[in-house]
């Protein structure tokens, strides 16, 4: 079978709800067989999403409160794009910068993660960020984080014994890893 075999084509779409982060559109697809049916799609502007690592081969991540699971996250500095269109690497760069006070003289493009495709058409990039330098961090006002610096080999093991729930941060890490041990 042929992927166009199980191709739904968009015949309406209604936005419902119009929020801070999220737009939220009903759509009404025709099937492969024929048949109507009705998807809910959150709408996201989509984000960046880094791995920092110092040359000690530490990652420095954030602990942070996440209010939709009521608990704090060990992540990666992330944040959403600040507009459609935005250069995804300069988003990265910023949140970096924002979060952690780091700026980075290497970056490497990892991929591009869907977050929850099932009903939400969010994009993460993710990228691997080096030579790393210090400086001022300058969280958004509503953001309050611990920075956190873990050795790779030790995060890696943590997000394998499943103590590390955040995706972007499990995918981006094991990749990172990856590279990093080929070099």
């Amino acid at each position: 079978m042929s992927d166009i075999d199980i191709l739904e084509t968009t015949v309406e779409s209604q936005r419902v709800f119009d929020g801070i982060i999220l737009h939220i559109d009903h759509l009404t697809n025709r099937l492969p067989n024929g048949s109507l049916a009705k998807r809910e799609c959150a709408r996201h502007i989509g984000a960046s999403a880094v791995v920092p690592v110092d040359a000690e081969g530490n990652v420095w991540l954030v602990k942070q409160f996440r209010a939709c699971i009521d608990q704090v996250l060990l992540e990666i500095p992330a944040g959403k794009l600040d507009f459609k269109g935005e250069d995804r690497l300069e988003a990265a760069k910023r949140e970096l910068r924002e979060e952690t006070g780091l700026t980075a003289g290497s970056w490497t493009h990892l991929t591009d993660i869907f977050t929850t495709p099932g009903f939400s058409d969010e994009r993460i990039s993710l990228y691997l960020a080096r030579d790393l330098s210090a400086g001022e961090s300058h969280p958004d006002d509503d953001e309050f984080l611990n920075l956190v610096k873990i050795p790779l080999p030790d995060l890696v093991a943590a997000i394998l014994r499943g103590e590390v729930t955040d995706a972007k941060t499990n995918v981006a890490v094991l990749m990172a890893h990856q590279i990093l041990g080929r070099e």
